[in-house]
């Protein structure tokens, strides 16, 4: 039997275990644009909450709104979170904010914070098309009625043709105020603080623990950034055309290959590009390679690798496929158009003034031949067939190679031949000398 004693004993610890167990809540922050680089740290957020047990995820939203891929991603997450989830409006969650807002179990807002406006616009900030706006306004329709919410108040923060008596009326887009929200019972509380939330959900001892982006996940963010990702476009194909036009391999094909590299990984992880973009260029690249190492003149796999590459790096600007609509490829058509522009005026300048340059003196062929130097430009002698000499520049697939004490226009037959080694000429016709490795 138990005596008096026990149920003293087991009362008090009870008492203390309960005076002194803490609360773990998890803070994820959602500011500023929403893009594809905040997905991997909103994921990162919930699953450290799983594995700690949390009471709660609070995710503190200030955003004016951002892609709607990115955003139904993160509300996906959340969706599919263990722990329970709270969305506190922090001033405003405004279009793919709001989309967030509402995946969550409760909805917190601050004094004078905001909530709605989410119907989807273009790259121009034009309204986008009706297959987006559908999309749009099912996934808000959805996840409001998922969570308890009236899901007409949710399409009505997309559809202006929404007509919602004594709330919106027709002809307008629908953003609630704090009050207004909770009123119609959208938010669920008004705090103006984490503390004021924490204390309103009996929370007396939480464990805060905020998590903070990695340098990764914020050098993802900001290599994925428009303007950024199509510098690092324009700069990659630039310098490897560069180095295409220069001897052997040098700085220009490094960087060109660290940019596109740079670009194609974070579009990776972001999920903008798949194994099959990244096979398409890679596939363009070589093809390209090859017609001009390989083999003379700009055919069939010169064609056929300009397609490859323009396609996978075409595919590569748009974003999940239910998002996608006409303008959204018109404008990715578009930005690929002035990234080739931009790469064929600067391989132009490179090709006429480059050499006006001191760095490219210092790095590229200067010297001009001339025939009272020596160097034979007139049909040249058949007997030379067989003959040996060595190369006198680099053969990529042109160049100069010396023979019996004169000098010729020689090709290789499409290997590289560097500067200084033994060759044989295996043809002749006219001034041009077709050359081997001996």
């Amino acid at each position: 039997m138990i005596n008096k004693t026990s149920i003293i004993l087991l009362i008090v610890i009870s008492f203390f275990t309960t005076l002194f167990s803490q609360d773990k809540i998890i803070i994820s922050n959602i500011h500023g644009t929403i893009d594809l680089g905040l997905v991997p740290y909103v994921e990162k957020s919930i699953s450290i909450a799983e594995e700690k047990n949390a009471a709660y995820i609070l995710f503190d939203i200030n955003t004016f709104g951002g892609r709607i891929d990115a955003a139904t991603q993160i509300k996906d997450a959340i969706l599919n979170s263990k722990v329970p989830t709270i969305a506190f409006i922090n001033k405003r969650a405004i279009s793919a904010g709001a989309l967030i807002s509402l995946s969550c179990k409760k909805i917190v807002m601050t004094e004078g914070a905001s909530i709605g406006a989410a119907t989807a616009v273009d790259i121009k900030g034009e309204k986008a098309s009706e297959k987006v706006q559908s999309f749009m306004r099912a996934e808000m329709a959805t996840i409001a009625e998922t969570n308890g919410r009236d899901k007409r108040i949710a399409e009505a923060m997309v559809d202006e043709d929404i007509e919602i008596e004594g709330v919106i009326e027709k002809g307008k887009l629908l953003t609630l105020t704090s009050e207004k929200a909770k009123e119609l019972n959208i938010a669920d509380l008004i705090a103006n603080s984490h503390e004021a939330l924490f204390d309103s959900l009996e929370i007396k001892n939480a464990d805060i623990e905020e998590i903070e982006s990695s340098w990764a996940e914020k050098l993802v963010r900001f290599l994925t950034n428009p303007i950024v990702a199509s510098m690092l476009l324009t700069l990659g194909g630039i310098g490897l055309l560069f180095e295409i036009k220069s001897p052997g391999w040098g700085i220009p094909g490094t960087f060109g290959v660290i940019f596109l590299a740079l670009f194609f990984g974070s579009h990776y992880i972001v999920n903008l590009a798949s194994a099959i973009e990244i096979g398409l260029v890679v596939g363009g690249i070589v093809l390209i390679m090859l017609e001009i190492f390989v083999i003379p003149g700009f055919g069939v796999a010169g064609i056929l690798g300009f397609i490859s590459l323009s396609v996978g790096l075409f595919l590569s600007l748009l974003g999940r496929w239910e998002t996608v609509d006409s303008s959204m490829i018109y404008s990715a058509a578009s930005y690929l158009f002035i990234v080739i522009t931009i790469s064929a005026i600067a391989l132009l300048v490179f090709l006429f003034k480059l050499h006006d340059v001191p760095f490219w003196k210092k790095v590229g062929l200067q010297k001009t031949f001339k025939s009272e130097d020596g160097y034979n430009m007139e049909t040249v002698d058949t007997a030379l067939n067989g003959k040996k000499g060595k190369s006198i520049t680099y053969l990529r697939p042109s160049g100069f190679v010396e023979i019996d004490g004169n000098r010729y226009n020689a090709q290789s037959s499409g290997e590289f031949i560097p500067k200084g080694k033994s060759v044989i000429v295996h043809k002749v016709e006219g001034n041009r000398l077709y050359v081997k490795k001996c």
